[in-house]
């Protein structure tokens, strides 16, 4: 196994790393007081003026991955990034994380990373046409909508809204929650999930659907917070859908049926981007915490001299590179055996990079004292960030119970076989 990056990679890391130092740190402060003037849903000129520099710079899309024979060949306009692989992807997203709204500076946020990968993949060329290019372009927003309230939607199977066939239409009834990015006045089109058979096979009931957020029926409710932070002009919303109607060759991805094998093949990319960047703001929180425990004076002495912030650095040191190592293990098997494949280390990854992540960032807090909980140093704002990575994509829980099922898988068993009273081979 290599352990270092490979030359095209490293370039890249020296170009976004540049651009991070040269105009993302230095961008905090007017970004913090832009978000403070004013209402909270809006578009952020520093925003706009930083995606310009960075899509002349090109450095822009580049979590697209390479074609796959899914996108046509065009004269006009190429639905493609520059084609970098998960491996080499993975430092450049780490990068990212380091600072909030980064990501979005590149053209490489969440939702729109994996709603563009959905219509690369699966989107018709009207739809690419009318959606993808502007999405890549950065002219517009897309939120996804899976979520309910009124539903444990960790089994996605129970979700309830109705995608009911009506001529050449379909009518849209459900309510949706923590519908990330449709805050942002930009966002123009969401994909939701719904469940167009009802009665069909278990996992063949599901379709997703394109809705432009400005049909009629469609309802923002209110933003959600998380921990009193409402995420603006992101925002993650409450939204009723009220019998919208969308044209169905408008409006069907791939086909009626097809909503989970969409969601599996959009959720590991999606998976694994959050731990890229959850790593970068693992890193960020040590260095705050390093920095503060070294310049404060605390009974007679700097509170690096107390021996108990000796443990919690080395941890934290451990804990990130033990992260690291499995997320590019998790990446470079998606990107020689497949997602599917590599299905489990992606589980894996999901599960330990936002628990490492909080450890960290909740000393850095300790280390900071009261400071640590306020507004001023970003580590409250992080800290109920990821929190929310614990549940987003798949909760923990649902996580660890198919790594533990591929485990139990080596030696015989399954559940069904456990209920049959069939004990585990080789117990005693």
């Amino acid at each position: 196994m290599q352990f270092e990056h490979s030359d095209s990679a490293k370039a890249w890391i020296e170009r976004v790393s540049r651009f991070m130092d040269d105009h993302v740190y230095p961008a905090i402060p007017t970004y913090n007081a832009q978000q403070h003037e004013g209402g909270r849903w809006k578009v952020l000129p520093v925003l706009e003026e930083l995606k310009a520099k960075a899509r002349e710079a090109g450095l822009w899309n580049m979590f697209m991955p390479p074609s796959s024979g899914h996108t046509p060949v065009d004269d006009t306009f190429q639905f493609e990034g520059p084609g970098l692989s998960n491996l080499e992807y993975a430092p450049l997203a780490e990068l990212m994380g380091r600072v909030g709204f980064a990501s979005e500076v590149f053209n490489c946020s969440a939702p729109d990373t994996g709603n563009m990968e959905v219509l690369n993949r699966y989107g018709t060329r009207a739809q690419k046409d009318r959606w993808l290019g502007a999405l890549m372009n950065g002219e517009i927003r897309s939120a996804f909508l899976m979520t309910e309230p009124g539903v444990a939607s960790s089994d996605a199977t129970n979700i309830q809204c109705q995608m009911r066939r009506d001529g050449d239409d379909y009518v849209i009834n459900g309510r949706k929650w923590w519908s990330s990015g449709a805050g942002d006045p930009r966002c123009k089109v969401a994909i939701v999930m719904g469940k167009t058979d009802p009665d069909g096979p278990k996992h063949q009931q599901q379709s997703m659907l394109l809705i432009p957020l400005d049909a009629k029926g469609v309802t923002i409710e209110r933003p959600l917070t998380v921990f009193g932070f409402d995420d603006a002009p992101h925002g993650h919303m409450e939204i009723e859908l009220k019998d919208v109607r969308v044209p169905v060759e408008e409006a069907l991805l791939l086909g009626e049926g097809r909503g989970f094998e969409i969601a599996q093949g959009r959720l590991g990319p999606g998976r694994i981007h959050h731990c890229m960047r959850t790593i970068g703001a693992a890193e960020a929180a040590l260095e705050a915490l390093c920095k503060r425990i070294t310049t404060r004076v605390a009974f007679g002495k700097t509170i690096a001299e107390h021996s108990v912030w000796e443990q919690r650095i080395a941890e934290a040191r451990i804990d990130i590179e033990m992260n690291r190592l499995l997320c590019l293990k998790a990446a470079y098997m998606m990107d020689v055996a497949g997602n599917k494949v590599a299905k489990n280390e992606i589980a894996m990854i999901k599960v330990s990079a936002p628990r490492m992540a909080l450890r960290i960032i909740d000393d850095a807090i300790q280390a900071h004292g009261g400071a640590g909980v306020s507004q001023d140093f970003g580590l409250a704002k992080s800290y109920a960030g990821i929190r929310t990575l614990r549940l987003a994509d798949g909760p923990d829980e649902v996580h660890c119970r198919a790594i533990a099922l591929n485990e139990l898988s080596k030696y015989g068993w399954s559940p069904r076989r456990k209920k049959e009273g069939e004990s585990l081979p080789g117990a005693r």
